[in-house]
């Protein structure tokens, strides 16, 4: 690493996925792993559907390590583009916000590194901003994000949302349909059992998503997909302005167990993405018509109608292992800061 510096674009790149690397090790490493690392293939996968375009704003107001915004850039950055399109991707595209310190660094770093000289993050708690302050001025075309996994708000913040709760994942989640703008669209991670929870919160920020955006896409992600999580995800696919008719579901089935040497890669996702584009029926997809939906709970729990559901336990002594390289890397990276001190 010593012989790298950033007079080049190929040292830089090769500098940005060094450190790439390093935020992955972080996430596997730690209890809250999804919060610092999303998976690229699961990102790259995202973008595939949500499609941002130049001249469109992008925003991820929970930025962890920023992997979104920079893969948003890798792609948007590729093949030719005018000089004009260039500075706006430089300067008036990407648009992130990062309560804790420490992914702010990560993530602002990871943004320079990747090509962008002066991103547009801020250091702030995004859900102390009272949705009523978010005028047209303040929306953005696409949101693409990965919001906390079980974090909690105090009531004061909560108090900023007409849907009062204090799942971190659930407040994020009503901010990001407000910063839309109308025809906006989103590609959010969350937590599964939104779709399924009966407490009043779950219930009423089911029954607004899917009155006030049309949710036609929900991907069901196997467990495994976020290392160190121990969280089973769902991520959610919406536009902004009109009601949903329809939901079309995906459940990615690998027939494998995912895990850290084992993670989920671009051809896991292939089929989703080709199927996604038509909505097409499959195995593993299939939809379901709101009218067809309970009208009081608006369940949207994830059930193949085409019956191939199959769960893959894991066997005891791989999860042991896992566990143990897991608390090794812990190490390493805790000597490593001790180190430093």
């Amino acid at each position: 690493m010593d012989t790298l510096s950033f007079n080049t674009q190929k040292e830089k790149h090769e500098l940005s996925s060094l450190y790439e690397g390093k935020i992955q090790k972080m996430g596997n490493a730690g209890r809250n792993g999804g919060e610092y690392y999303t998976p690229r293939p699961l990102i790259r996968a995202m973008l595939e559907v949500v499609q941002p375009k130049i001249g469109e704003t992008i925003y991820d107001g929970a930025l962890g390590s920023a992997g979104f915004l920079c893969e948003a850039f890798a792609r948007m950055s590729q093949g030719k583009i005018t000089t004009s399109q260039a500075r706006r991707l430089q300067a008036d595209t990407f648009y992130g916000q990062e309560k804790r310190p420490l992914p702010y660094i990560i993530g602002l770093m990871n943004m320079i590194l990747h090509g962008i000289d002066a991103p547009n993050l801020l250091h702030v708690n995004t859900l102390e901003t009272n949705l009523n302050d978010i005028d047209e001025s303040k929306r953005v075309d696409v949101v693409l994000a990965n919001p906390p996994f079980g974090g909690k708000e105090r009531s004061e913040v909560q108090e900023n949302f007409p849907i009062k709760t204090s799942e971190t994942a659930f407040l994020f989640l009503q901010h990001f349909i407000r910063k839309l703008k109308a025809g906006g669209r989103a590609g959010v991670v969350i937590k599964n059992t939104f779709l399924s929870n009966m407490d009043n919160a779950s219930v009423s920020l089911r029954k607004k998503l899917l009155a006030d955006c049309n949710l036609h896409t929900i991907l069901d992600c196997p467990s495994g997909t976020f290392q160190g999580a121990g969280v089973k995800t769902v991520v959610l696919f919406f536009t902004k302005g009109s009601p949903t008719h329809k939901v079309w579901f995906y459940q990615l089935n690998l027939g494998r167990n995912l895990g850290k040497t084992n993670p989920l890669n671009d051809t896991d996702l292939a089929d989703f993405t080709k199927c996604q584009k038509t909505f097409a029926n499959s195995p593993q997809a299939w939809s379901v018509k709101i009218e067809d939906v309970d009208q009081k709970t608006f369940d949207l729990s994830v059930r193949n109608l085409n019956g191939n559901e199959k769960i893959a336990h894991r066997l005891p002594l791989e999860i042991l292992d896992e566990i143990a390289a897991l608390d090794l890397e812990s190490a390493e990276i805790l000597d490593g800061i001790r180190g430093m001190l």
